[in-house]
This record gives C-alpha cells, structure tokens and sequence, in this order.
C-alpha cells in the first residue's frame, strides 16, 4: 500500500481504491511468500504432522492464510492495508470510522453497552433488543428503561418503535439517559424511521445505537433502505456475514458522522479493546474486506437481484395457499420501509405450525430457511443471489397436501386420516408471545445475586437471574431482575418443545428448571 508520503498514492483514483480489498490483498501476499513459521499459529501454514487432517478438510490454501495479527506488511504500524480497508469500509457506508469485528454482531452489541457504560447509566431499549445487548447491560451496570415495540400478535412478530413512544419512555426514565438502543430492520424486514427516532434521542442529549444486524446492505441500492449510518445514528452494528457475504460471525461497527462523535468515540475504543480477540482471525477480516469490495462493484448484481425478488414475491402472493406477511407491514406506525430480501411467509394453509414446517423443508426437502413462528417461515435471499421460489413453493404444497386441516379433505383424501393424526400429534401448539414482566431488580444484581434452580412451577413471580430468549431469532422473553410470569414459562417450555426450538440461557433444553434471585433486594 503507498503510504501518504508516496507519489504513486496521487495516482491511486477513488474508483482504483474502493474496487480494492487491501487487508486481502496484503494477506494474500504473505501467504505466497516462501517463508518458514517459527511462530504462532502452531500449524505453521502447511499440512503436515498434526495439521494433516485441517490441509485435508480445508485446504492448503486455507491453512497458508491464517496469518497471525501484528504482522509485517499487513497490520503492523500506521497507514497499514489494514488501516486502508477500515477506511474503505467507513467511506462505504458513510461512516466516520468504522471497526471489524470477529465476534459477530454479539461483540458490537456488547462494545455499545461498555462504551456507554463509562458515559453514564441510564439507557432506554427496545424491548424487543438482541440478548447479546442484555449481556452488555449486565457487564456495564446499566439501569435500563424499555420502550415496547409494535407487535403483530396474530403471528408473533415484534416490529420497531415510532418516535413517539421513544419520547415517553425517556420522559419515563428515573435518570439521566445516556443512550438509546433500536433495533432496525426488525428479523422480519419491517424497517424504522431512524432519522426521526435520530431526533428523539439527540433532543434528550443520548446517543443513539442502531442494531442494524440485518441492514448491512442498505443504501448500496437506491432501491432499498437508507443505511441508518446516513440517517442520524451515532453508533450502528452490521452483521456482514446475514446478507452481505462474508463469513460467519463477522461484522461491523460503525461511528456515525455525528455532533456525539466525538465523546463516544474514545469509549468505543476501549470497549474494543475489551471485546476483541487478541488474535483476532484473519479469515474473517479479509471476508469483510472483500464483501466490503463487492458491494460497492456490485450494484448491478443487487438490481438483477432485486427483479429477481420481485417475480419471487409476485409467485408467493399469487400462490392459492401463501402469503407474504411484510405486505401489511406499512400499516403499522412504527415501519416505514421493508426489505425486499426479506420473505416472511404466512404457512397456516400447511396445517403446521413454522417450527415443524422449518425442521420438515430441512430434513425432507434440503430446505433451509432462516427462522419460523408459529404462523411464519422467513426466507432469506442473499445479496446479489436469484434462487428459484418453485422448490420452496412446491414443498410447501407436498406438506400441506398430508397435513392440511381437516376442511381440506376434500382436496386432499389420498393423505388418509392417518397423516392428519400425525400431523395434530407432531405440531406444537405455540402460544401467543408473552408480555415482559416486571424488572424488580437491575439485570447487573439479580446476574450476581445469589442464585437457585426451582422447578418451572415455582419459578412463576420470582426474579429470574438469568436472560432467557427463545432462538431465533434470541429476543429475550425474560431478562436478568425481570419477574417470571406463568405466560412466559408456558411460552418458553413451548418453543423448547417445537421441532426446532431452542431457548438460549436455559438450565435445561425442555425448560423444566429456572435460575432465580435467592434472596432479592428489589428496586423502590
């Protein structure tokens, strides 16, 4: 890379430079070196002795790219490739600085809480925040104040939060607010309006932090959203790897070009510091460099792409049984735009509830979509991708033709009765999504306070001290300090049962058991 001071860096152009990936690049040249590793990582970049089976499953190649950090050419002193392709990946996205993260969105989450942390306590979130937040809120000692979500109660689906309802619920705050956590786009593509919640925030004097996971490709067409970067917010987490190509668990965090800047921007270093891998893995860097690359080449690719997904959703709503959810989306207050590579599809016409029709796409149809409720499977398409709908289409019909109500059995006799008593054994019943019960006791003392195992049964009105969060998409339905409700228990135990279920925090994989606060102390 030319350093500033070198004439041929004048004749670099902006276009030569952004269709770079210098992190990549750099890496790539280190591993072509005839070079011997005296050093870590302890395979050395070769196959052989114990590193045999990796060269094997992976690849030499694979193997010779794994290139420790604070290396010579690559991320080693100032105006490194490194430093380059951070600042390729702010100009991208239109940030004033922005950071890799390798812990996924998960660490961006949890950088945020810390950060705050050492500006102030008082924080109002979205209620309907990932858990990988509540941990941060936990580790940083936060006092949180929760504003609710707009909630599709017929099909389990949290939304986001409208400027208003921000508004009262800082009023609402016992404190000071130093910051505000949204969560935008939501897991289902319903998208906010950031530029107004932007507003809020700033009028009462706290950062704003967007938990962006699903948005890393917005604004890189002028047919889909706005990047929440450009629309006011201070501080924005990206998983690169959901939509935008690089592997998993890589990501982004991003400082906005905003008045705060400047005071959040020394606590977001630290917090960093505090998050990040001391050997941070350069796979994963250079897959963000590289995804980084190809959506600022790719613009025609997303067009194609976005015709694509026009023709998908018009077979989807023009299909005799299915429907796409996110057409009703813009009724509610708090969406403002959707995202196209989002499908959310409304399955009730198969007779089974998402959780079943997820496991039985994966297991009888090489199917895998990204998430279910009980009336909804979301299908995810990648950016730039064109897959065919007709396979999913048609799997949906095969599983409705043997499990379809019994109204259906006109259309469908040759199921026989025995598949309709399968299907009313095997599919979950899922309850409606549950209200958050009192927070008794900061989340940062109920998690240190003595705790118990107690039976479900008499969990119910005691303080949990643990974040339980049904997966996907990891909202928590029960935050540390937060009272136990017999609906949330009921809700929990029901997912944990589903085909494809998973409740993240629990003792136990049927909840059967929750960790409570021995002796409270509760809040005033």
């Amino acid at each position: 890379m030319p350093s500033p001071s070198d004439p041929s860096a004048s004749d670099v152009s902006p276009g030569t430079r952004r269709s770079r990936a210098p992190y990549a690049d750099a890496l790539r040249a280190a591993a072509d070196r005839d070079a011997q590793f005296l050093c870590t990582p302890g395979h050395a970049g070769t196959g052989s002795g114990v590193s045999a089976g990796l060269a094997e499953y992976f690849g030499d190649d694979m193997l010779s790219l794994d290139i420790p950090p604070l290396f010579d050419g690559i991320d080693l002193g100032t105006d490194t490739p490194k430093d380059e392709s951070l600042h390729l990946a702010a100009e991208a996205w239109g940030a004033r600085r922005t950071w890799f993260l390798t812990n996924g969105s998960s660490q961006g989450n949890r950088m945020a809480a810390l950060a705050v942390g050492t500006l102030g306590t008082g924080v109002v979130t979205q209620r309907s925040a990932h858990s990988s937040f509540i941990d941060g809120i936990v580790l940083a000692g936060l006092h949180p104040g929760f504003v609710s979500p707009n909630v599709d109660e017929v099909n389990g689906i949290a939304h986001g939060v409208t400027p208003d309802s921000l508004r009262a619920a800082i009023a609402a705050h016992p404190e000071e607010i130093t910051a505000v956590y949204l969560v935008t786009p939501s897991y289902f593509g319903a998208v906010a309006d950031v530029r107004g919640l932007a507003e809020v925030a700033h009028e009462a004097g706290a950062f704003l932090i967007v938990d962006a996971a699903w948005g890393a490709h917005f604004g890189f067409h002028p047919d889909l959203p706005a990047s929440p970067v450009t629309e006011g917010a201070d501080v924005v987490i990206m998983s690169t790897h959901k939509l935008a190509g690089s592997f998993t668990q890589s990501a982004l965090l991003h400082l906005g070009d905003t008045e705060f800047a400047d005071r959040i921007e020394p606590a977001l270093e630290r917090a960093f510091m505090m998050t990040a891998s001391t050997s941070e893995n350069a796979h994963l860097m250079a897959s963000i460099d590289i995804a980084r690359r190809e959506l600022v080449d790719s613009r025609e690719a997303i067009a194609d792409s976005l015709e694509n997904i026009r023709h998908l959703r018009a077979q989807i709503e023009g299909s005799e049984h299915y429907h796409l959810l996110s057409g009703d989306f813009m009724s509610f207050s708090d969406v403002v735009d959707i995202d196209p590579f989002r499908l959310p599809i409304d399955i009730t016409a198969t007779g089974l509830d998402g959780h079943t029709v997820r496991k039985r796409l994966a297991e009888n149809f090489g199917i895998f979509v990204e998430m279910a409720t009980a009336t909804t499977i979301v299908v995810l398409i990648g950016l730039g991708k064109s897959p065919e709908i007709s396979r999913l289409l048609g799997a949906l019909d095969q599983l409705r033709l043997v499990h379809a109500p019994a109204a259906d059995a006109a259309s469908t006799a040759e199921a026989g009765s025995a598949g309709h008593a399968r299907s009313a054994a095997e599919a979950a019943t899922i309850p409606p999504l549950p209200s958050a019960g009192r927070l008794v006791m900061l989340p940062r003392e109920a998690f240190f306070a003595q705790s118990e195992l107690v039976p479900a049964a008499e969990a119910v009105g005691r303080i949990s001290a643990g974040s339980l969060a049904a997966y996907p998409p990891g909202i928590p339905n029960v935050l540390p300090g937060e009272e136990i409700t017999a609906e949330t228990v009921e809700f929990l135990q029901a997912v944990a049962a589903s085909p494809s279920g998973h409740v993240r925090g629990s003792a136990d994989p049927q909840v059967t058991k929750f960790r409570v606060v021995k002796n409270p102390d509760p809040l005033d």
